[in-house]
């Protein structure tokens, strides 16, 4: 049984730290705010999630000791990482940052100009 438990934490926390390195890369290496944002979210939130569940699960299957805040940190995590992302992104549009090069389509763009026209 311990085997199979050390197996299953090494590979969450491996999961989770392949995660946070494709953050990081993602960081550096992505063209503009938004799709970085986009990085950070998404695999970063996904990445601890994924380290907290393999500390979970050490303190569960090896201390015998069950941590109720751990899961309550990985539902945090899960529900206000992606919210942040976005209301950044969001942020950031609305504020007039411009869209990488390589963007190819802009589908807020219609809408927002909509909601201005209204407001004057």
């Amino acid at each position: 049984m311990t085997v199979i438990a050390n197996t299953l934490i090494i590979a969450t926390i491996t999961f989770g730290t392949i995660f946070i390195l494709v953050t990081a890369i993602g960081l550096i290496r992505l063209p503009d705010a938004f799709s970085r944002a986009h990085a950070a979210s998404k695999s970063a939130t996904l990445g601890v999630m994924s380290i907290l569940l393999g500390v979970f699960l050490h303190f569960w299957l090896i201390e015998d000791h069950f941590n109720s805040r751990i899961l309550l940190g990985i539902v945090f995590i899960f529900i206000t990482g992606p919210v942040g992302g976005h209301m950044m992104g969001r942020a950031a549009y609305l504020s007039g940052v411009k869209l990488s090069d390589k963007t190819v389509r802009d589908d807020l763009a219609e809408v927002i100009k909509k909601k201005r026209e209204k407001l004057k």
